[in-house]
């Protein structure tokens, strides 16, 4: 009930942001002797105080051995020098907290929600979570047997893993590529003093952030986490240069992932996209709206409401730090793989052809602003975008001129936008299903190279 509770208290916190014209809040930014960067931001409408932590930390650093940093963020909780995980698991619980690490492609974290009269336990947690991880080699052991059995799982649903088969098809050579959650033949060798020598290499905190949002008076909380966090010593920041992956492609291409029992295709039709750094986010975002960005869009009204060809289509930009990808996504009957295919590829086309007119594009925008409030209507997510501005390096002027970039967005220019970055040839094709009853009709998609989705990796 206690979690209940506290959720509900976080989702009324920020009625206000529902305006029109929302601003990021106020907050203080500055950094510790040991160059940890701190975020604090004053939110008093409710008694809750919410914590994200990043660090430069993500599988983009696994090199060969797949799923280490995911391995390793989730090493974090299985025990410090002051609790056990259980201990841990029990503390948080017991207050009706929340305590979670993750990692992604570009940066590892953690993420912590709690009230404020358990500030003094859950902050204490916080610090031996990030500063004194053990990584049990019991408990380690225990979870990774866990991961493998997921990692066996995860491919009977071609939905829960067709992207990262797109991921290695779309980034070849650079580090996207790699599955962040492993494979088994990596994740078997992975061990817990490997997970120890990569939080020590990259948990440092001349790369690493944490943003506090809640109930509190900003110089109190300041004196509290330069207490917690001043002294924490970690290895030197690594400076790693890279160049950023070239998406362009010379042709058409198709992967064919074949699952023997499989009685849909599950599709992606995508290619380059933009990075985080993207000053046309913006208007891509609203345009992607009327492509396949919500029900109504165009994908989801052809494939799904007019044809009945699936029970959903979309498509969607995934940014990343260096990079970024276009896709269109749904899946369909194998009988029906290549009239879905083709329809997708109808309306693409028809994007780039008939454009947008002003009233679908007031459509789009209305919609846009109303969802994009509620993106932040929590001292969580407040709480994590300040942590993003960190790792992704972009300001509040992203969110304070969002709504002014979607009401400037004319017929002419959402027209180049579309001219920009909505891929419509030398497409990529990835589809994973029974290879034997669609091989010879995919193959006018482009050059074909077929998988088995029980081969090792992607």
């Amino acid at each position: 009930m206690k979690h209940i509770f506290l959720g509900l208290l976080a989702m009324i916190s920020f009625s206000a942001v529902a305006q029109n014209n929302f601003k990021v809040p106020k907050y203080e930014k500055f950094k510790l002797k040991n160059g940890l960067t701190v975020y604090l931001m004053e939110q008093h409408e409710v008694p809750l105080i919410n914590v994200s932590a990043v660090f430069d930390a993500g599988s983009i650093h696994d090199g060969e051995r797949y799923g280490l940093a995911s391995l390793t963020s989730d090493g974090l909780l299985f025990g410090t020098q002051k609790y056990t995980k259980p201990q841990i698991e029990e503390l948080t619980d017991f207050v009706g907290a929340s305590l979670s690490t993750y990692a992604s492609k570009d940066n590892s974290g953690l993420t912590s929600s709690f009230a404020v009269k358990d500030q003094d336990k859950l902050f204490d947690i916080i610090q031996q979570v990030l500063l004194y991880p053990v990584f049990d080699v019991t408990e380690f052991n225990k979870h990774k047997q866990r991961t493998l059995l997921d990692l066996d799982q995860a491919k009977e649903s071609p939905r829960s893993v067709i992207g990262n088969y797109f991921n290695t098809f779309v980034f070849k050579n650079f580090p996207y590529a790699t599955p962040g959650g492993g494979i088994k033949s990596t994740v078997e060798k992975i061990t817990a003093d490997d997970a120890k020598a990569f939080y020590k290499s990259n948990y440092t905190t001349g790369k690493g952030a944490i943003a506090i949002v809640g109930d509190f008076k900003t110089a109190d909380m300041k004196k509290r986490i330069t207490g917690l966090f001043d002294g924490w010593k970690t290895a030197e920041s690594r400076m790693i240069k890279r160049v950023a992956p070239d998406l362009t492609f010379d042709k058409s291409r198709v992967l064919l992932v074949n699952k023997d029992d499989a009685r849909e295709t599950t599709f992606l039709i995508g290619g380059k996209g933009v990075d985080y750094s993207s000053p046309d986010y913006v208007p891509i975002i609203v345009v992607n709206t009327i492509l396949g960005g919500r029900f109504t869009s165009w994908l989801n009204d052809a494939l799904r409401v007019n044809s009945g060809l699936t029970y959903g289509a979309n498509s969607r930009f995934g940014r990343y730090k260096y990079a970024g990808t276009f896709a269109i996504s749904t899946f369909t009957k194998n009988s029906t793989t290549v009239p879905a295919v083709d329809m997708a590829l109808s309306v693409l086309d028809s994007l780039h052809k008939s454009g947008i007119d002003e009233k679908t594009l007031a459509s789009a925008k209305a919609y846009v602003k109303g969802d994009f409030p509620p993106d932040y209507e929590s001292a969580g997510a407040l709480a994590r975008l300040l942590t993003d501005m960190y790792v992704f390096n972009f300001d509040e002027n992203y969110i304070n001129t969002f709504q002014t970039k979607v009401d400037g967005l004319t017929t002419a220019q959402a027209k180049q936008i579309i001219a920009d970055y909505f891929p419509k040839d030398k497409l990529q094709f990835i589809m994973v299903g029974k290879a034997s009853e669609i091989r010879d009709q995919v193959k006018k998609y482009g050059e074909v190279t077929e998988k088995q989705i029980k081969a090792e990796g992607f």
